[in-house]
């Protein structure tokens, strides 16, 4: 009777991938352009703003020091600061109501397919493909009063008498903006809440007629609540942006009249090429930059308090 052998053959050793083709190197190789892009047009612009920001800076004379805190001291002194703060705050709130609410407005319309409904997304979504400075330009031309149709139109349909302003005053000029602003912009933001729309499952709604719901009850009990996250994208996206008007206001009014329109970016402009003054333009920066991560983290976790209720 043979004996069992006492120990079996060891299993040969497990070989090891070397260290370039392990799933951490591959992760890495991919995030690598993306990482280097980032820190090169991001990181080290945002840290050269921030030495510009403390620094006496003139635009053709390069860096000569630093001067904490006295370009930050001069844009809290600058005439124009604050009427540009109060106008881009105006300017926002107004932008975002009326956006966002016709936006929605749309979206609901072409939210069932029915005939037409193809070419009506089409037809508001088209608008936000054009350049806004393009777009800028476009609405210059069609409010010019020697050669804007719109003037002449409006004569000839007896709604006013002589020559319309749009540009002339104040109210006139920030009326005009907001109008070429939500012509642009409605039919991308109506794209974002359709798509929202068209992901609430049809049994939600079929289960709220069953219950008896009518339809302004509907929308307000199961369309809005769950529509949450993509107003919720579709507002920060129109705060944000409209923070940080610049081209309708540049090309339409360059700031005026009077200065009644200049916009916070506007003012970084004036400061930066105007002025010639890169250490006070990049303080007036920072402080859009710090701005807008505060209102952006409000933002976002006043949505994260409503998804946990």
């Amino acid at each position: 009777m043979s004996s069992l052998p006492h120990h079996r053959a060891a299993a040969p050793a497990a070989r090891r991938r070397p260290w370039w083709r392990s799933r951490a190197a591959r992760g890495a190789a991919y995030a690598t352009p993306t990482a280097v892009f980032v820190a090169v047009f991001f990181v080290l612009p945002l840290l050269l703003v921030g030495r510009m920001s403390a620094s006496e800076w003139p635009l053709l004379a390069g860096d000569r020091g630093l001067n904490l805190p006295e370009n930050y001291l001069d844009v809290a002194g600058n005439q124009l600061f604050w009427p540009a703060v109060r106008f881009t705050l105006l300017y926002t709130g107004i932008v975002t109501v009326a956006l966002l609410g016709l936006a929605l407005l749309l979206a609901l319309l072409v939210q069932e397919a029915r005939p037409g409904t193809g070419f009506l997304r089409t037809a508001y979504f088209l608008p936000s493909v054009l350049g806004l400075a393009s777009a800028s330009l476009l609405f210059w031309g069609l409010y010019s009063p020697s050669i804007g149709p719109v003037g002449p139109l409006l004569r000839r349909l007896g709604l006013v008498e002589g020559d319309v302003s749009f540009l002339g005053s104040p109210g006139a000029a920030l009326a005009s903006t907001v109008f070429l602003v939500v012509w642009k912009f409605a039919g991308f933001y109506m794209l974002i809440l359709l798509v929202g729309l068209q992901r609430i499952p049809v049994e939600v709604y079929e289960a709220a007629r069953i219950d008896g719901a009518r339809r302004g009850q509907i929308f307000r009990s199961v369309t809005l609540p769950l529509l949450r996250p993509s107003l919720a994208l579709t507002l920060i996206l129109c705060v944000t942006g409209s923070l940080l008007a610049f081209d309708q206001f540049f090309i339409l009014t360059k700031g005026g009249p009077d200065n009644s329109t200049v916009t916070v970016v506007q003012l970084i402009y004036r400061e930066a090429f105007q002025r010639l003054d890169l250490g006070t333009a990049a303080a007036l920066s920072m402080l859009v930059l710090v701005v807008l991560l505060v209102l952006n983290a409000l933002q976002f976790r006043g949505l994260r308090r409503a998804d946990e209720r």
